[in-house]
Formats: C-alpha cells, sequence, structure tokens
C-alpha cells in the first residue's frame, strides 16, 4: 500500500513579532509572530532545507520523481524542481514537476504521489511544498502569511502512515488570487470569499470522505485542514464536528503564519510527530474546490529518523530587530544600490561546474585520501594529478575555522560573515555565513551547510552553499 515513508518540515530562523508590523501602521495587532524567511531564502531554497532533512538516511538513488508545490517560485519560466533535485543530489533519471497556482498544490501533489506509487511507476516520490508569500503592506495578509516548508517521502515499502482514502472536488471561484504583474496577494471581502468560497468546499470535501468510510468525527485521532486566518479555523472544526482542544491540530498562527502551498503540509508534520500508531487523521486543504484525505498511522512511525522536528524550528529563532528590516529582506523598499558592484554570472560556467554549484560535491584523492573544495586537477596534499573520486559535503558537519567580517560586501543583512570551514572528515570551504547571530560566532563553533540564493545577474539567480550555525 502506498504511503508516507518519511517526513519534515523548514521554518527560518528569523520571526518578526506582529506588534512591530501593529506598531509601524497605528493599528491593533494580531498578536503572536510569524517567520521570515532570510534575505537568502526563497521557495527553492526552503524546499531544499525540508528535502534534505526528510531524505536524511534514505537512499536518494531511489528517489524516482520529486514534485515541488508552490505559489512563489522564483521563475515563471524554469523549471525549480529540476533546482532542488540537483540541490539534493538526485539521479538524473528521474521526474520533476512543478505544481503551482493554488495554496492547493500541496496536497494535488501528494494526490499525485500517491496515484504514481500505487500504479507501479514509481517506487519512492518526493512530495515538496514551499512557499514566501506577500501580504500589501498595512493588510491583514502581512500579519497572516508566514514562510515555511514541508516535505514528504511517498513509497510503498516501511510506510509510516498509510492511506486509506480519499476526495477531491473542483469548484472555479476567485476568492484571492494573484496575476502575472501582481507582487502581493489580492482576495475578494472576507464575507463572500470565505462563506461561499473556503467553508462550502472544505466542509463539502471533508464530510463526503468521512461518509464514503463510514466514519464519525469521533472515531478520529486528529483533524488537520487548512484555514485562512484563526477565526475561521475554529468555526470550520466546529461546523465538522470536532472538538477544537483535543482533535484539531494547531494552525501555527500565532507563531508561523499561513505558509500557503505548505500550510496544511506543515499542520500534517506536526500532528505525526505526535501520533502514535493506529491513529486516524483526517487531512484537508482548499483552494478552487478542496481535497481531503484519510490517513492512518502504523507501527513504523517509531522507526523513523527524527530530523530537525517542528518544535525544534519553533524554539530554534531569531527576532528581527524591526519592520524595516522585514521590508528589506523582501525588497518591498527601494534601498541604496550596492556601491561594490556584483560581478556578472556566466551561463555555460553554471553549467560546467554544476556538481560543486548544486551538488556540492568535492573531489577525494586516490593516493591520500584527502579532500578538497573546490574541485582541482592536482591533489594539494601529496601533488598527485587527476587521480580523485567525487563526494558529497552538503550533509557533513563542519567547524567554523576562521572568519572575518567585512562591512563593504553589499548585503541587506550587513555586515557579512566570510567563514573557513573544516568538514568533519577532512575538507575545507570558504564561504559565508549565514542566520548567524553576530555576537555568537566564533571559532570553533559547529556549523552545517546550506543552499541559499546568492544574487541575481545575468538576468538570472544564482545560488550555491553557505554555512549556518547548527539548530
Amino acid at each position: 500500500m502506498a504511503g508516507i515513508v518519511s517526513y519534515s518540515v523548514y521554518v527560518p530562523i528569523y520571526r518578526l513579532s506582529r506588534d512591530e508590523i501593529a506598531k509601524a501602521w497605528d493599528r491593533p495587532s494580531l498578536g503572536g509572530e510569524k517567520a521570515v524567511a532570510n534575505f537568502d531564502e526563497d521557495a527553492i531554497t526552503m524546499a531544499v532545507a525540508a528535502a534534505s532533512d526528510c531524505l536524511r538516511g534514505f537512499d536518494r538513488r531511489q528517489i524516482d520523481g520529486l514534485l515541488l508545490a508552490s505559489t512563489t517560485l522564483p521563475y515563471k519560466e524554469k523549471q525549480s524542481a529540476a533546482t532542488v533535485a540537483a540541490a539534493i543530489d538526485l539521479n538524473k533519471e528521474i521526474i520533476t514537476v512543478d505544481l503551482t497556482d493554488s495554496i492547493r498544490a500541496g496536497t494535488i501533489a501528494l494526490f499525485i504521489a500517491i496515484n504514481m506509487v500505487k500504479s507501479g511507476a514509481m517506487k519512492n516520490a518526493l512530495v515538496i511544498a514551499s512557499d514566501c508569500r506577500l501580504g500589501a503592506p498595512q493588510s491583514e495578509f502581512e500579519s497572516l502569511f508566514g514562510d515555511g516548508a514541508a516535505a514528504l517521502l511517498v513509497g510503498n515499502s516501511e510506510v509510516a502512515v498509510n492511506i486509506n482514502g480519499s476526495h477531491a472536488i473542483t469548484d472555479e471561484f476567485l476568492g484571492m488570487w494573484r496575476t502575472n504583474d501582481d507582487i502581493f496577494v489580492r482576495s475578494w471581502e472576507d464575507r463572500f470569499s470565505i462563506s461561499e468560497g473556503y467553508v462550502r468546499n472544505l466542509q463539502e470535501a471533508a464530510s463526503e470522505l468521512l461518509k464514503q468510510h463510514n466514519l464519525t468525527p469521533k472515531e478520529l485521532s486528529k483533524a488537520v485542514f487548512y484555514a485562512p486566518d484563526p477565526r475561521s479555523h475554529t468555526a470550520m472544526a466546529r461546523t465538522l464536528g470536532f472538538e477544537p482542544k483535543t482533535q484539531v491540530q494547531d494552525p501555527l498562527f500565532s507563531t508561523v503564519g499561513n505558509t500557503g502551498t505548505a500550510f496544511t503540509l506543515m499542520m500534517l508534520v506536526a500532528a505525526l510527530d505526535e501520533s502514535k500508531p493506529r491513529d486516524r487523521i483526517l487531512l484537508a486543504n482548499y483552494g478552487d474546490g478542496a481535497d481531503a484525505i484519510f490517513l492512518e498511522v502504523t507501527e513504523n512511525i517509531s522507526k523513523l529518523k527524527k530530523g530537525h522536528g517542528l518544535k525544534n524550528y519553533l524554539k530554534s529563532k531569531m527576532t528581527l530587530s524591526s519592520y524595516e528590516k522585514y521590508l528589506q529582506f523582501r525588497g518591498i523598499v527601494p534601498t541604496e544600490p550596492p556601491r561594490r558592484p556584483q560581478l556578472g554570472s556566466s551561463v555555460p560556467v553554471v553549467w560546467r561546474d554544476r556538481d560543486s554549484i548544486y551538488h556540492f560535491h568535492g573531489v577525494k584523492c586516490r593516493h591520500c585520501n584527502a579532500i578538497q573544495f573546490p574541485p582541482g586537477h592536482i591533489c594539494v596534499n601529496c601533488q598527485t594529478k587527476d587521480q580523485f573520486d567525487s563526494v558529497a559535503l552538503d550533509e557533513k558537519k563542519g567547524e567554523l575555522f576562521s572568519f572575518t567580517i567585512d562591512t563593504i560586501f553589499p548585503s541587506p543583512d550587513p555586515p557579512t560573515v566570510i567563514a573557513v570551514v573544516n568538514f568533519e572528515g577532512g575538507g575545507r570551504v570558504n564561504c559565508h555565513l549565514t542566520d548567524r547571530d553576530l555576537s555568537a560566532v566564533k571559532v570553533g563553533m559547529p556549523v552545517e551547510m546550506t543552499f541559499r540564493r546568492t544574487h541575481a545577474s545575468g538576468g538570472f539567480y544564482n545560488y550555491f552553499w553557505k554555512a549556518k550555525p547548527i539548530r
């Protein structure tokens, strides 16, 4: 039977207090905080972070497909799933798909993955949902939206969560939207878009699924479902017949925010983190219709190698110093351009060096076993020529050997910390240090590598690996 074999989430380290947003516009605060992607993060980098954690301990050569769901992919004509597949070092002989234009894309991707595995077309399919949506300044969306990602590995062996059934409906409805020319999400008035769109569709899908399986709400351990805001979430719980305090998964509004395509899947991961064998879960999502999925936890849930975990991500955080800093991170307000222009980029060079840029592969000398990055023709240790094997460095833990603080290098979050990192087992890299508390940076601190956006040049986005303190 096809089901979920592994799962993970990613929450950026930065948080913005909603009190700071309210203070900027002299209006009441919604309370709590929202997760904010760092200036060098986007839907691709967050997807890589979630996927890497999800695949920890699994043979990546066994992944047959990658489905990436997002409404905020950086390209309108270029597949982002291919970039994610390269960064997490999957085989070339796989199917990669971008699913976008709907916050329901995460569960749609899950539907497709389940059916592909059930049919035998794939043995293992990786589903990732990642979003970094923008609400217009002074709007309610600005406070409600948060950034994050979730990843689910769907397979047919060692299944931790069975997919027992599903029901989907499609309904053409213009409630929330963003055109090609829009930066911020638009919406019609709540009275219409919530009652005629959200409530009607999600209730119909969930109720029909329960009816098909002769289930009552009391027979379920947990209900996980989308809602545009906290009030609608509580109302939907009561409408469906669930007890909000005991049966309904915390929607993360006060700690992370509404993360778009990743929102429902992140809540599912939170529920699975606390689940036990034979728990029954309702998963429901909304967007131009609704999806409802009936899940049942198996004994294999206890065998999973837990990654960072949502609770750890919620505890491990840094607070943005101001609302203005958030505006700068998102590029919402114009700022002075860099006085030191970024160097130009070359598509052929990026293609030629893709093993080191995307896969983050170094080389290991066959003669003396020395590891070096970037790859070269001569071993820096024994000077043997062209006697190397490729070695992946992305999952290796490291230690900060030395660093320097550059106050001139252009950055939305100055100063730039340039680090020299020594890897466990050998190897060294010179890179930027991100997600850092400057006061805590010191020689010898443990770090790990993370895939981040570096700059936009040549008309395309450039990505590379940076070091970050271990969370």
